[in-house]
């Protein structure tokens, strides 16, 4: 597996580090970052519309990630958009 780094969070200070990167071989974006607490992780459980059951499967997750990294997520579309091309 080949993953880019995109970037870490700027305010990254200790144990505290969401990530971007992209897996250009799968031709994803990886993200690393912060467990939702319950309450927001029940709201997204129970969140529905068309074509998306309830729940979260077991295989699944809801992070978080900053929205300080908003330009490092673009990158990371973009590079993703790259690897497809080639």
């Amino acid at each position: 597996m080949h993953l880019q780094f995109i970037g870490i969070d700027p305010n990254t200070g200790d144990g505290e580090s969401p990530t971007v990167w992209v897996d250009q071989e799968k031709k994803e974006l990886v993200l690393q970052g912060w467990k939702p607490d319950p309450e927001l992780e029940a709201t997204c459980a129970a969140f529905e519309v068309p074509g998306h059951a309830k729940g979260i499967p077991d295989h699944e997750a809801v992070i978080r990630i900053p929205a300080r990294m908003v330009d490092m997520i673009r990158e990371a579309c973009d590079a993703v958009e790259r690897a497809d091309v080639r």
